[in-house]
């Protein structure tokens, strides 16, 4: 038999980041930028993805396909409009939508989220009580998502109740939450931190 193909991966990289000085997706975490740390956990997940922005030139994606919203100011949905336009196009029927500003994000967030998703349209992960629906994996739904939006929608975590979601609870070993965002100095000092730590720690 025939495995399925890997869901497509999207890495939203469009906010402003105005609350850690701006242009978040380069900002740097143990001399490289945030954007590598998710393209790198992405390649270590799937042979498909791109990058979602704001609008063209915002970053250099290494590469990557760039995919510029539709209709810029919408927020996160509208990355999730990039990511269903991307993966159809793809035909990948699945798409894993990632920050990238999350770069302790599992290695087998994708696996994990396929094998928990079944009959539903959405696979969540929540981590410390915290839903993470920018960690999600979606069931590609186009019309859906059209009609949500010209509704008024506008929240990713409405979407998914409104689609049909089953939450994924990520297990708390003490460590670092592998889903804590980088949105402000204070949080990428204690990245800073963890990274110098595990650096220090010897592998068992």
């Amino acid at each position: 038999m025939i495995a399925p193909p890997a869901p497509a991966i999207v890495i939203a990289a469009g906010g402003e980041g105005q609350r850690i000085g701006g242009r978040k997706p380069l900002r740097l975490l143990g001399r490289q930028p945030l954007l590598a740390y998710a393209i790198a956990n992405a390649a270590a997940q799937s042979d498909c993805m791109a990058v979602a922005v704001r609008e063209a030139g915002q970053i250099d994606a290494g590469g990557l396909p760039l995919l510029c919203d539709a209709v810029p100011g919408r927020g996160p949905i509208s990355a999730l409009v990039s990511a269903f336009d991307f993966a159809a196009a793809q035909n990948r029927p699945e798409v894993l939508l990632i920050g990238c500003d999350q770069p302790f994000l599992p290695h087998d967030l994708a696996t994990r989220l396929g094998a928990a998703l079944g009959a539903n349209k959405v696979a969540m992960p929540v981590s410390r009580g915290k839903y993470q629906p920018l960690a999600a994996l979606w069931r590609v739904d186009q019309m859906a998502l059209a009609d949500y939006i010209a509704a008024g929608g506008a929240s990713l975590w409405r979407f998914a109740a409104a689609q049909g979601v089953v939450h994924v609870a990520w297990a708390d070993d003490g460590a670092r939450d592998p889903f804590a965002n980088i949105n402000d100095p204070v949080a990428l000092a204690e990245a800073e931190a963890h990274l110098s730590t595990a650096a220090r720690t010897p592998a068992r």
